[in-house]
């Protein structure tokens, strides 16, 4: 990617965790673990609508106020518009968000929800400019109608100013393949799907590579399977309850890390970015601890013969 280096820091700060994901977040504590973040050297931030029902925006654009805005990077998404919602309960059951569900999330890649839903994101964000739009999720919808209709506006906007590089962010690794030749992108947001336990969006990567569009890796822990030295009682996969065969891989892959040194958390964030295309990772948190303990594991070093060993054992296939 030309326009946009993506490397701000030790990695992106990941804004969901902020949007009350899976549990409630204090204002407080949000706004601690975005100082963290910029304390540690993080100078960029990824969003979205989707996460809180616009409270991660809200509080991201709170918590950036006042420092230079050339400083830093803020990521958010379309696809999905904010509409009035019942009020009458929670989005946490639908929408894994601990907010009112006074605001309901909907579906709309058309040009004109994609321009709308940016301008209510730089409202949320108190910006007058992202640097990158990501369409969001489009295989949940319509693939097609997000790559016809959505992923053409938001390369309009770039090529008009608006925004300064586009994408598109999923855990679908067709979708994302099927994203990167139209021509259009010059980033993808991979979720899961390139993590030290699997690697099914390896040639996507691969071929990411060879046509110059950078990936942010996201996921990298698995949504918690890689978050701890050993997997966790109760530990979680793809925000379930990790199947068995994945737990004894993830101990497996553990028994190698600690041979040479490293945890198991320190090797996860370290395998995406050996791949030339992923130029950041984006971590989310919920506070400050967490941030921290996010820096300390990407600083960790991690020998080389790691990888060597796990491809040795069946356990890593790049």
């Amino acid at each position: 990617m030309s326009a946009v280096e993506l490397d701000r820091g030790p990695f992106w700060f990941g804004g969901a965790g902020i949007g009350n994901l899976l549990r409630e977040v204090s204002d407080e504590d949000a706004r601690a673990a975005v100082d963290a973040a910029w304390d540690v050297g993080v100078r960029g931030f990824d969003t979205a609508p989707h996460y809180g029902l616009g409270l991660s925006e809200r509080r991201l654009g709170t918590a950036l106020a006042g420092r230079p805005r050339s400083e830093y990077f803020v990521s958010t998404k379309v696809g999905r518009l904010l509409v009035p919602g019942r009020g009458d309960g929670d989005d946490l059951a639908s929408g894994g968000f601990a907010v009112a569900d006074d605001t309901v999330r909907q579906w709309d890649p058309s040009p004109s929800g994609v321009r709308r839903s940016l301008d209510e994101s730089l409202v949320r964000l108190g910006l007058d400019h992202v640097d990158v739009a990501y369409l969001h999720d489009p295989d949940v919808y319509s693939l097609t109608d997000g790559l016809t209709q959505a992923l053409p506006t938001l390369a309009e906007l770039r090529d008009a100013g608006v925004v300064r590089a586009v994408g598109v962010g999923s855990n679908s690794v067709e979708a994302l393949a099927a994203a990167v030749e139209t021509g259009l992108c010059d980033v993808v947001m991979l979720a899961g799907r390139y993590t030290l336990l699997e690697q099914p969006a390896a040639a996507l990567v691969d071929r990411c590579a060879e046509l110059g569009v950078d990936v942010v890796a996201v996921g990298v822990y698995n949504s918690g399977l890689l978050s701890s030295p050993r997997p966790a009682p109760g530990a979680t996969y793809d925000y379930a309850t990790a199947p068995v065969h994945l737990v004894e891989r993830a101990d497996a892959i553990a028994d190698v890390c600690e041979r040479h040194g490293v945890t198991l958390p320190d090797a996860a964030l370290a395998f995406p970015r050996r791949a030339a295309a992923v130029r950041a990772i984006a971590l989310g948190a919920q506070s400050a601890s967490q941030v921290r303990q996010n820096a300390e594991r990407a600083a960790a070093v991690v020998p080389d013969a790691l990888w060597d060993d796990l491809r040795a054992a069946g356990l890593l296939s790049v």
